[in-house]
């Protein structure tokens, strides 16, 4: 026990088969005689579409089927892909117009779904759907956010998807009026492509009446539960897997159009059909994240306390609206809205507004990291208007330890924090104090220097109830099924080893049962950093089931009722007898008592937890070519207690990787006819390694009061905090010189053009 002790840094267990080659993914698993399915996509952004004629590709060799929007209908599906809409100022419910799975009579962004060709070989499927020419009468792309422009859904006059408030609007304004101070600031958060590094793909199979999919996802059951509308079936009849998943970050979290199409076809043929995106075609389709403007105003008293904040905000939702999009930048944006800052005052108005793009949805922090740039970028501007010390003004508004519990003025409930002393922290931890040498150098050297910090406080989402079953198996192994869903966070390891650490039993042994809507009948998936905290809680409910039930057992079997356990060993009065779990099973095996070998439990929370933490950034900016680069990186989190404080850095370190990224280059972007220009990686900005610095990474513990073990989530977190700290750092280096303000990402074009009052270029 001493190699995988509690809380010790545990290396991934499940990396050798990754690394070596033996990963199985979707594209690994598909029958051998599966069919290829191609989609044919529409090229022009918004317009009429005629009947899809497909009778000459029906005949081309390999092609086995061919289908358009009203072939699914004539097939009896006639489904629109399901949302999630917000409540508008006035009362009435955000516009929620249908979604199709192929597109009819209408194409409203260029790479939607037109046709589905299937084909014996992929190829066969490629060459007949570039035989395809769909007739579209273009009707002009609408790509600004604002209301007007051509209408892309009847049911969203002006294109308004929705127009949404809360808070004290007349407190606000009372507080902003009666201020001794308010700076108003402009915040961009520009649009990303999520680019997991295996892009979605799935197969369907039917055996009779029942159909099976296999997805790369997040979770089987809510696209279990969209296939059985789908299909008018009953949820016997679906059955949903996922295999392993390179990479999630929100975008897989949710159905399209796709696994419909396939599932369709599936049924049709009677055999299964295999779908897997390409690079390109997932650029032009997968959800993307982020991609809105907020105004925040602050208002501060004498003392440079805050006193009030607003926001207005309009957002993209794309050309139709993704299972989340509505709350993400409304409900899930106000959880965090106010930081860790201790203000009641508070009014956000958001928004919505179709346009002839992909859909927004969730991506790596949904609405968090949102909220926690708007905010932490207007903070910094504030310091710098006010003439004040960053970290100064952030601790004159922190919420003290003594107010926790801390009721938000949005109603979230904060159980701990301290704030400030995490923040001491990150002071010593980047070195603040060496800052002014390392500038003096910098300039010295002809470049410019800057620091940002980011306090970030995020909020734990998903399903507030989750289940663990744990098997004793034949063969003196143990499953553990979980209703979450890896995506390469590490789940197969942070599992085996909690339960290795509550149970004594040989880590070696357990084995974990994920992504199969067969074996598990409910879960709530990944996302939202729920996975480890719900997923470890269920779990130790799921052993003091199994511990209460073998010391019931052996009391029975040693007659007496002084049994203990001390995590690894059974303890029995009056018997020399010390046997471990595993021991206990094989003794009921053998009793022919396997009522106690397979033991379900559910776990259910009432609050969630709240990870927060500082970001600090040092950037150089070359002042002759714009050159940002990141040279020194320190995090200091408050993550609570941790199980693994590896993997949790691994993830820190990811989130932060993209939060770079997004800062720096990467940026989607459309010409006026609605293509798509940043389709390949030639044109997206992906971050290199090269882009990043050591990311020196630090804990500060404060254990959250809302689980049994403390902990708070840690997956997202890292991009929650990067966006701002990097933000910020270059907004501190330009004014350092007087140059004014340039907005993400920050690439040498733009960050010149800026030095030179260009703030207008591209």
């Amino acid at each position: 026990m001493d190699k995988f002790g509690k809380s010790q840094p545990v290396r991934r267990f499940e990396d050798h088969r990754f690394l070596t080659g033996q990963g199985r993914y979707v594209d690994d698993i598909a029958p051998v005689d599966a069919l290829h399915a191609v989609f044919v996509r529409a090229q022009v952004a918004h317009g009429r579409l005629a009947p899809v004629d497909l009778s000459e590709v029906r005949a081309m060799p390999g092609v086995v089927l061919a289908l358009a929007a009203e072939d699914l209908t004539a097939m009896g599906v006639d489904y629109s892909l399901g949302t999630t809409v917000v409540t508008n100022r006035d009362g009435t419910k955000g516009a929620d117009p249908a979604r199709p799975i192929l597109a009819h009579r209408k194409v409203r962004f260029v790479g939607e779904p037109i046709a589905v060709i299937v084909a014996e070989t992929k190829q066969a499927a490629r060459d007949a759907a570039e035989e395809i020419y769909p007739e579209i009468k273009d009707l002009g792309a609408k790509l600004d956010l604002a209301p007007g422009g051509d209408t892309i859904h009847d049911e969203a006059p002006d294109n308004m998807a929705f127009d949404w408030t809360m808070g004290d609007a007349n407190g606000v304004a009372d507080a902003i009026a009666g201020a001794a101070y308010v700076v108003t600031t402009r915040v961009v958060d520009n649009r990303v492509v999520s680019n997991s590094m295996e892009p979605r793909g799935c197969t369907a199979e039917w055996d009779g009446e029942r159909l099976h999919l296999s997805y790369g996802g997040q979770g089987v059951w809510g696209m279990k539960t969209n296939l059985v509308d789908c299909f008018g079936l009953d949820k016997s009849q679906v059955r949903v897997t996922t295999p392993d998943v390179g990479g999630g970050f929100g975008t897989k979290g949710f159905a399209y159009p796709e696994y419909f199409a396939v599932s369709a076809a599936a049924k049709t043929l009677g055999r299964p059909v295999r779908w897997m995106s390409e690079r390109t075609e997932a650029m032009l389709t997968d959800n993307g994240g982020r991609d809105l403007i907020s105004e925040a105003t602050m208002a501060f008293d004498a003392d440079h306390k805050l006193i009030a904040y607003q926001v207005d905000t309009v957002c993209n939702m794309g050309a139709y609206q993704s299972g989340f999009a509505q709350p993400i930048q409304t409900d899930l944006f106000a959880k965090v809205a106010m930081g860790c800052y201790d203000v009641q005052k508070v009014l956000l108005n958001c928004k919505g507004f179709f346009t002839t793009t992909t859909q927004i949805d969730a991506y790596r922090g949904a609405g968090r990291p949102e909220a926690i740039f708007v905010l932490e970028r207007a903070m910094d501007n504030a310091a710098r208007v006010l003439g004040v010390d960053p970290m100064v003004l952030r601790r004159k508004s922190f919420i003290p330890p003594e107010k926790f519990p801390y009721q938000t003025a949005i109603a979230e409930t904060y159980d701990v924090g301290e704030f400030d002393r995490v923040l001491a922290c990150a002071e010593e931890n980047s070195d603040r104090a060496g800052f002014a040498a390392r500038r003096t150098a910098s300039e010295a050297a002809g470049r410019l220097r800057g620091q940002g910090l980011c306090y970030y406080i995020e909020s734990i989402l998903g399903d507030m109830t989750e289940r663990a079953r744990v098997v004793f198996e034949d063969d003196g192994t143990v499953s553990l099924y979980v209703g979450t869903q890896s995506n390469g966070q590490g789940h197969e390891t942070v599992y085996a080893t909690f339960l290795s650490d509550q149970t004594g039993i040989p880590v070696e042994t357990i084995r974990i049962i994920q992504g199969d809507s067969d074996l598990i009948p409910a879960g709530g998936g990944t996302g939202g950093s729920r996975s480890v905290t719900m997923q470890t809680g269920a779990t130790l409910v799921t052993v003091a089931k199994i511990t209460e039930q073998f010391a019931a057992y052996l009391g029975e079997k040693f007659d007496t009722e002084d049994v203990a356990f001390d995590d690894e060993r059974f303890r029995i009065e009056g018997s020399n007898e010390t046997p471990s779990m595993l021991d206990v099973a094989a003794m009921a095996r053998a009793d022919e008592r396997t009522d106690i070998l397979d033991v379900v439990e559910k776990w259910d929370i009432d609050n969630r937890s709240f990870p927060n933490g500082a970001h600090i950034a040092e950037v150089e900016i070359d002042l002759g070519t714009g050159q940002v680069t990141i040279d020194r990186y320190s995090v200091t989190d408050d993550f609570g207690n941790l199980i693994n404080p590896l993997l949790a850095e691994g993830q820190v370190h990811g989130g932060v990787a993209q939060g770079v990224g997004q800062a720096l280059s990467e940026h989607v972007v459309y010409d006026e006819d609605g293509q798509l220009l940043t389709a390949t990686f030639m044109d997206y900005g992906m971050p290199r390694a090269a882009d990043l610095p050591d990311i020196e990474f630090h804990t500060e513990p404060v254990p959250s009061l809302f689980n049994p073990m403390g902990m708070k989530g840690c997956g997202e977190a890292g991009t929650v905090g990067a966006l701002a700290a990097v933000a910020n750092a270059v907004a501190d280096a330009m004014s350092s010189k007087g140059f004014g303000a340039v907005d993400m990402p920050f690439t040498p074009a733009r960050v010149w053009h800026a030095m030179q009052g260009d703030i207008a270029a591209e």
